[in-house]
């Protein structure tokens, strides 16, 4: 399952979502750090089929882990190419325009 919250904000809302087993859990690779909290990404548990459809709804996304990030990918949302790999985590944000 993805762990998937949705933050609104003024004028944009912004989906959080990361693969379950990555809650709570911080990377860090070189300079950069992960962490992936439980009050940013835990709202709801959804499927994959789930996910795709909220993402369509929203003007930010932030992904964390394997499968969150493949959903994006799969629906064009994010450029495979511009995929963050943090500590051998997949990471990316994409706001659509």
């Amino acid at each position: 399952m993805i762990a998937v919250r949705i933050h609104v904000g003024k004028e944009d809302m912004l989906l959080a979502a990361c693969d379950e087993d990555l809650i709570g859990k911080e990377f860090r690779e070189g300079r950069m750090r992960l962490r992936v909290s439980e009050e940013f990404y835990m709202g709801e548990l959804v499927s994959e089929e789930t996910l795709a459809e909220r993402l369509r709804s929203v003007s930010v996304i932030n992904l964390v882990g394997e499968r969150a990030v493949a959903v994006a990918v799969e629906q064009g949302l994010v450029d495979p190419e511009c995929v963050l790999i943090i500590d051998g985590i997949k990471h990316a944000q994409a706001v659509k325009l």
